[in-house]
């Protein structure tokens, strides 16, 4: 993934702040090759689902966690 607007090297200072930003620029505007890790999706899915597409959100939760019947 490459950003052209945001200094990456000055986000690395902030691990947790980086991590966030990084995770949400990844679902937002494609993987670019990566894959993205379900624990670290799923472990910070309460700040990711408010900062998402809602479309892209039903789809994610329809992957992660698909409903039993």
């Amino acid at each position: 993934m490459y950003n052209w607007s945001v200094d990456e090297k000055y986000m690395r200072k902030f691990p947790r702040k980086y991590q966030l930003w990084r995770l949400e620029q990844i679902i937002s505007y494609g993987l670019d090759g990566e894959k993205l890790d379900k624990n670290e999706v799923t472990s910070n899915w309460d700040y990711l689902k408010k900062r998402i597409d809602p479309e892209r959100r039903k789809f994610l939760e329809f992957l992660l966690w698909p409903k039993q019947s």
